[in-house]
């Protein structure tokens, strides 16, 4: 396992991180949980990231148990906040939910602090002064090292860095955005200026499609499958074109790509996403120890997407 810095800051992590969204608490139970996590540990994974809206906190509390087993320096732990509950300052960036937001995921994880916090996206309704002197506190504070973004928009970004110059605040260090081979254009252009202009890392999620990228869903929806077991995540991929006939032979072609350099269509689909610098970690969601050691074998791959294989996989994705 290779691990990078988070854009220009001293943070590294590794390169393939170990996530919590839709696994934790639907696909895995806490000792199927802990398997997991112990054999992506055991394999160079120090990146663990949950938030307090997965599960309604369940996921947090899961990986809390699992946490406790570890050596807390050994490890990079984010969580990110936005949902937490439903009541009228339950939700969203205010002061107050981000301060009491946090200090609910803090008892949840059985953690004094975690490694990243995340503002799970953004918040029109609180002006970003409010929310970037709440961040500013929690950092200063020790409840987080580092805090940062996701899901929002390079002038959001921007804007936050210019309050935080402004307040004399600590600024952001990464986003969390999602980025696979069918979703590109935020990470490849509208991100662009803000790695040069303030050394953004990025730590990225869904680097499968929700698995269409493995190829499972060529041929119509297994049973059992993700997009079988969650109607509302299949529906948003219809609404995307995800799961159109034109899609659906582009992850064909690339599946033979795949076959041709020795390597499964997972692992090539995160191989890609690691090919790209501006990536500090690829965020894995497993459902077995089986599923995470494949996907681990992915980071051993890279060198066999050359230039060459990299211009084959961008026609087909780009025609």
């Amino acid at each position: 396992m290779e691990y990078r810095k988070v854009g220009k800051w001293g943070l590294k992590v590794s390169e393939l991180g170990f996530g919590s969204w839709i696994t934790f608490g639907n696909q895995l139970d806490t000792e199927n949980a802990k398997a997991c996590m112990k054999e992506a540990f055991k394999n160079g994974v120090n990146f663990f990231d949950t938030a307090e809206g997965y599960e309604h906190g369940m996921a947090e509390f899961m990986m809390g148990q699992v946490l406790k087993e570890f050596k807390r320096e050994d490890l990079v732990v984010s969580t990110k906040i936005f949902w937490g509950g439903e009541g009228p300052n339950d939700l969203g960036l205010s002061r107050k939910h981000l301060l009491e937001g946090t200090w609910s995921s803090l008892k949840r994880l059985q953690l004094d602090y975690v490694d990243i916090l995340y503002c799970h996206r953004p918040d029109p309704s609180v002006p970003i002064e409010e929310t970037v002197l709440a961040m500013d506190y929690l950092v200063r504070s020790g409840v987080a090292m580092y805090w940062g973004t996701s899901e929002w928009s390079a002038n959001q970004i921007e804007n936050a860095h210019v309050a935080c110059k402004a307040l004399n605040c600590i600024e952001p260090i990464v986003e969390q955005p999602q980025y696979n081979m069918l979703v590109r254009s935020r990470v490849e252009r509208e991100y662009l200026p803000i790695y040069e202009k303030y050394g953004m890392g990025l730590t990225t999620f869904s680097p499968l499609a929700s698995g269409i990228l493995t190829g499972k869903y060529n041929k119509g929806i297994p049973k059992g499958s993700r997009l079988d077991k969650f109607p509302d995540l299949k529906k948003h991929m219809d609404d995307q074109d995800r799961l159109s006939e034109k899609t659906l032979n582009k992850v064909g072609e690339i599946g033979k790509i795949a076959k041709k350099a020795g390597m499964k269509s997972s692992q090539l689909a995160l191989a890609w996403i690691l090919k790209n610098d501006h990536v500090s970690s690829v965020i894995l969601g497993v459902s077995s120890v089986d599923q995470i050691r494949e996907n681990l074998e992915a980071y051993e791959m890279k060198s066999k997407l050359t230039v060459d294989v990299m211009k084959e996989i961008n026609a087909i994705l780009e025609g």
